[in-house]
């Protein structure tokens, strides 16, 4: 089972969310992660917040053991050419660790305070939808390539009819959320997706983001599907159960 952390990038400074990467990277995690939005998503609506994608290309420059990313990517704020260069740039920032984490999105305030249209989900569905290939292709054209060759893809969501789809059709991994029945239910779903689009569905890695009271329920998640627990923290950022939890590993 694999392990790693998102740390949330509100109520916090730099200096703080970037000692904690630098922590959780000597800690040996196996990924490290922010989400991608402007504003917090809980407590104080006007605590102080940092861009993703930037804070990423330090974290890049900043480690060098665990994978990075954004848990996940919000597709509709950058243009997707445009974030197939940055995924790639980040990715040679890292030497190769970065994991392009993607979905559809949702947070209302992002859209109108940045003036995105949001639109309705369906809408912005189909938008990544239509996005993806869009990615790989620029991906495929950019000089240099992506260190590895290609830049795993990671989709965030649990809708059944669409999200679980393009997984299926797409992804190197996936990621949703607890409690456990639900994620064993969508993770059914995904295999579903697969057998119908003739896709193995142990290609897919499968992540689920977790408080950390819920490591104590990782057996249940392993036995659910789950493939790589991700523990969500807020500042500050204590990683002392994380390190617990590697000890028995």
């Amino acid at each position: 089972m694999k392990i790693g952390v998102q740390l949330h990038p509100q109520a916090t400074t730099l200096k703080e969310i970037r000692n904690a990467w630098r922590a959780a990277d000597a800690l040996g995690v196996d990924s490290i992660w922010v989400w991608d939005h402007f504003y917090p998503l809980y407590g104080d609506p006007d605590a102080p917040h940092f861009e993703a994608y930037t804070l990423l290309a330090a974290m890049a420059a900043d480690t060098c053991h665990s994978t990075i990313g954004a848990l996940v990517t919000c597709f509709t704020y950058r243009n997707p050419q445009l974030l197939a260069d940055m995924s790639r740039t980040i990715d040679h920032i890292s030497d190769g660790r970065f994991v392009l984490g993607i979905g559809s999105g949702w947070f209302e305030r992002d859209y109108t305070e940045y003036g995105y249209e949001f639109g309705t989900a369906p809408e912005r569905l189909k938008l990544l939808r239509d996005g993806i290939p869009v990615i790989k292709e620029r991906l495929s054209k950019l000089n240099p390539g992506p260190v590895n060759g290609t830049i795993p893809l990671l989709i965030g969501g649990s809708g059944e009819k669409v999200t679980l789809k393009l997984t299926a059709q797409y992804a190197d991994a996936h990621n949703a959320f607890g409690p456990v029945d639900n994620f064993k239910h969508k993770m059914e779903v995904l295999d579903k997706w697969c057998a119908e689009l003739g896709r193995n569905p142990r290609d897919i890695e499968r992540t689920v983001g977790i408080s950390v009271a819920e490591l104590e329920q990782a057996d249940e998640y392993a036995a659910a599907g789950a493939d790589h627990l991700i523990v969500m923290l807020g500042n500050p950022y204590d990683m002392t159960a994380v390190e617990k939890f590697m000890a028995k590993k």
